[in-house]
């Protein structure tokens, strides 16, 4: 059973067994054979989870496309690499079996096992929007997938492509995202026939079997409605209608009927997180926190943890993962991103980690890389801090305890600057955490609206991260705790 705002580490497993192969010159290593200490290190950080992405059997015609991609000669160019380090998309799956070069497939459940065994769990990916081209569902089932005639295919070759399949030759959609260019390597599955979802279900049952949770990629574009928006001007014209039932409702509940122990934490962007949730989604990814942290100011922060109690608890909350770029870059600075990083580690929520995220890597990896020596990219003054900030947040009042944003006030009539900080506390029987971040580039002071007593003249309180003690006198403290001088998006938990 998962503690209450649980730590979650995404870890690219082809470069993570890539890396520990070259790290224990084991050419042949297998994910069985990852030497335990690697997995005792991440508990010992404080992870609860380990996200293993990309570990499903992958596409050759994902793999060919892949390599004809500029973006990714760039990256290897950058790098210093050469081509054999570019591998197919983990997006692009053939079918849902542990892919060879991590091993045999019943080394995923006994790596569940033995993670289980050291108090974590193992998620894995579900890609529910499209599947490979050269998947195996599709030549089992043309019509489980969007299809179009020969003249949509020669009006937009962008959108579809040429399959043949026996004697048959089908033109089908590939899988998008309605605002990006289609995924040229994938298929788009066909949501409103029973056959696709009841195919789907029963992999997410097998699936559930390997291990203890699943991140659902791109959850909104298999919702009935934005299915139509996106594919009802061909999945008409072949007689399908929008079904009455979510896919996610009868697909969770099913799951659910087997294993109710299971975690679905959904990718969802579009303001449609409360919806999934309602669905049955035990997290959905906090996007909005994210562009907020990203590209806002503090009211707008503030405004986002006043949500729903339910909301938050299920919200998953991240500064960095593969999708984006890097946050020590795309956040101004890295002052900003550390910042940052102490929010989003302890608010209510899951507390999602990208693993070259605690490194400091300065570079946006592409999921199709297979081989980067995140070493040697590092930055040791980052990956100090992370350490330090996961010990911290590990604490048990940071996953049992109630918590409760506090109000900051003016120290004086003319200082504005009260209203740049961020305070809350986390209360758990006799223990208080009192988080306090100036989320902004002044240096900056007010007084948090707590109440605290001393049993003297003096009340001392140790400042996690500078691990020093802060004096306050009594009759300081009386009407809430001064803080002054606070650094350009500083932070202090006491």
């Amino acid at each position: 059973m998962l503690r209450a705002n649980p730590h979650l580490i995404e870890i690219n497993t082809r470069i993570f067994l890539n890396f520990m192969r070259e790290k224990y010159s084991s050419p042949d290593m297998s994910l069985s054979l990852i030497p335990d200490d690697e997995w005792l290190k991440l508990k010992h950080l404080g992870f609860d989870i380990i996200w293993l992405m990309g570990v499903w059997k992958t596409s050759e015609i994902s793999g060919e496309i892949s390599k004809d991609e500029q973006f990714l000669r760039d990256f290897v160019k950058k790098v210093e690499g050469d081509i054999s380090i570019i591998s197919a998309s983990p997006y692009s799956i053939v079918d849902y079996k542990l892919d060879s070069f991590f091993g045999f497939e019943w080394e995923l459940k006994a790596l569940k096992e033995k993670l289980n065994s050291f108090g974590m769990e193992l998620y894995l990916d579900f890609i529910s929007n499209h599947m490979a081209i050269d998947s195996e569902f599709s030549n089992e089932c043309a019509d489980c997938f969007v299809l179009g005639e020969k003249r949509d295919y020669e009006n937009n070759k962008e959108l579809f492509c040429e399959k043949k399949i026996g004697d048959i030759t089908y033109y089908i959609a590939h899988g998008r995202d309605p605002n990006f260019p289609s995924w040229k390597d994938t298929i788009q599955l066909n949501y409103f026939n029973p056959k696709t979802r009841e195919k789907m279900i029963s992999q997410l049952i097998k699936i559930s079997d390997l291990c203890d949770g699943i991140r659902c990629d791109m959850v909104m574009l298999t919702l009935n409605d934005i299915h139509e928006n996106i594919w009802g001007w061909l999945l008409n014209k072949r007689g399908y209608k929008k079904p009455q039932k979510e896919f996610w409702q009868m697909a969770i509940s099913e799951v659910k009927s087997v294993n109710p122990q299971f975690v679905f934490m959904a990718e969802v962007y579009w303001g449609l997180e409360w919806k999934l949730q309602q669905l049955g989604f035990d997290y959905t990814y906090d996007k909005v926190f994210y562009d907020r942290l990203r590209n806002m100011g503090v009211e707008e922060v503030k405004g986002h943890l006043k949500a729903e109690r339910l909301y938050q608890k299920k919200s998953v909350r991240f500064i960095d993962n593969h999708d984006e770029e890097p946050s020590i870059i795309c956040f101004k600075g890295k002052k900003r991103a550390l910042s940052a990083a102490v929010l989003i580690s302890t608010v209510k929520g899951m507390r999602f980690y990208n693993n070259m995220q605690l490194k400091g890597v300065p570079l946006k990896i592409p999921v199709q890389i297979s081989v980067f020596d995140y070493e040697k990219y590092k930055d040791m003054e980052i990956e100090k801090f992370y350490e330090k900030l996961l010990k911290i947040a590990d604490h048990p009042a940071f996953h049992g305890g109630e918590w409760e944003l506090l109000d900051v006030l003016a120290l004086n009539p003319d200082d504005r600057s009260f209203r740049n900080i961020i305070a809350y506390k986390w209360t758990q029987m006799r223990t208080i955490k009192i988080v306090i971040v100036n989320y902004s580039d002044e240096t900056s002071r007010g007084k948090i609206s707590i109440s605290l007593k001393s049993k003297g003249d003096i009340l001392t309180l140790y400042e996690e991260f500078s691990e020093r003690f802060f004096s306050f006198n009594s009759s300081d403290i009386s009407s809430g705790l001064k803080i002054e001088n606070i650094s350009p998006y500083g932070f202090y938990v006491f």
